[in-house]
């Protein structure tokens, strides 16, 4: 199966739900799970810091730093197995990337609460590719603003691809509730281009 778009208004949204056949996602979240130095991220949420809710590391080319709630984050070396994917997502999508935020959800409690990935140095339409290992999760989206009840609701299973691009990041915030009755944890890769 290939790219299947999403309907939702003036946003560029494309799924592939099984880019990596699952042998192959297996191998690659085993590695990932092992080899990225994970760690919590401090993040501002209203007007005060906190620790993000999941595990991440930030990875890329030299100089792709990126800031996000007022932290600078400055890369981690691209790990072997992230360094022979990035051709092949790059050739999938028709993009290139010279960065991947790396999140480490361990359980359901583990979540992302409503953004968007908006910085100034992803560019005016940023182009994301979004890679699913493990856990299943469900994946929202609404307008911004106003801020409504979700618009789109996906389920993005392992080795699953997302893309967003165009205007989606500027009309659109997501989210990755939590779920109590997932025990069992998910690495997304969201693959980026620093400006």
């Amino acid at each position: 199966m290939g790219w299947q778009r999403l309907a939702l208004a003036g946003a560029d949204l494309s799924l592939w739900t099984d880019w990596l056949p699952p042998a192959e996602a297996d191998t690659l979240y085993a590695e990932l799970r092992d080899a990225v130095p994970w760690e919590t991220h401090v993040i501002r949420m209203f007007g005060r810091e906190v620790a993000s809710p999941r595990l991440s590391c930030w990875i890329g080319d030299p100089g792709a730093s990126y800031v996000y709630s007022r932290t600078r984050f400055e890369p981690h070396p691209w790990p072997p197995a992230l360094a022979t994917l990035r051709p092949r997502l790059e050739q999938a999508c028709g993009a290139t990337f010279n960065s991947v935020l790396a999140n480490l959800y361990r359980d359901g409690r583990d979540a992302m609460g409503w953004h968007s990935d908006d910085e100034p140095e992803l560019g005016p339409e940023p182009s994301i590719a979004s890679l699913s290992l493990g856990a299943p999760r469900r994946f929202l989206f609404r307008a911004r603003p106003p801020r409504e009840a979700a618009k789109l609701e996906l389920q993005l299973p392992h080795g699953s691809l997302l893309w967003m691009s165009g205007a989606t990041q500027r009309l659109y915030q997501h989210a990755l509730p939590r779920m109590a009755r997932v025990q069992a944890p998910r690495i997304n890769l969201t693959f980026r281009r620093i400006l």
